[in-house]
């Protein structure tokens, strides 16, 4: 999972589109480190209903809550809950 720079700065202005491609990006993170859960509570969310993907991003955020080892993940989906608002 690329991270880049966002480390200093979080986007608060993702669009669908963004968001959608992070969640994807999350999925597969999470498949290729054995999360099946999480993995499979990812699969498909991003052409979801707004309310069903925060409802599914929350439901993953505590998953992997108290996972040190997966903080890259959780940051990740961290800044998609940042930008749920901007879901349409």
């Amino acid at each position: 999972m690329n991270s880049g720079n966002e480390t200093l700065r979080w986007p608060t202005n993702l669009d669908r589109a963004a968001i959608e491609e992070r969640l994807a990006q999350s999925r597969d993170a999470a498949h290729a480190a054995g999360l099946d859960e999480v993995a499979a509570a990812l699969n498909g969310i991003e052409k979801k209903k707004p309310a069903e993907i925060a409802m599914g991003v929350m439901r993953v955020l505590t998953l992997l809550e108290g996972k040190e080892e997966q903080r890259a993940l959780t940051l990740q989906l961290e800044m998609v809950a940042l930008n749920l608002k901007n879901l349409k």
